[in-house]
């Protein structure tokens, strides 16, 4: 299962993309919003886990420019802003899940995995458990 991680954050995608990769995920990260929108447009990816601040475009706008290109890929927006207004701007704009920063990582894995078998219809690697 290949995965499109947009976040700016080097530190935190690093983490993240260790932790999916020994989960038995495949992982590419990009640094901003311009590039993730371009490499999600490509296709090929299972799920688009999304920053919401980015720099050059930020994901709502990423989110937006995808679904509305006919991109059906999900998107799981991972994000510092945890107000009830940005969730419901985020899901609004075609995220299908939301997870503030810090998260749990279990949880994250979780919910991609759940977010990729809904697409799919696929189970995903169980990893390490």
């Amino acid at each position: 299962m290949k995965l499109l991680l947009v976040e700016d954050d080097r530190k935190i995608a690093a983490a993240v993309r260790r932790g999916l990769e020994a989960e038995g995920f495949t992982v590419e990260v990009v640094g901003d919003g311009e590039d993730g929108l371009w490499r999600a447009r490509e296709g090929g990816f299972d799920l688009v886990i999304l920053d919401i601040m980015l720099p050059g475009r930020n994901g709502y706008r990423v989110c937006a420019d995808l679904r509305a290109a006919g991109v059906a890929t999900p998107i799981l927006m991972l994000t510092a802003k945890d107000g009830e207004l940005d969730e419901a701007e985020a899901l609004d704009t075609g995220a299908d899940d939301y997870l503030t920063k810090p998260f749990s990582y279990p949880v994250l894995v979780a919910r991609v995995r759940a977010l990729v078998r809904r697409a799919t219809g696929r189970n995903p690697p169980l990893g390490r458990r």
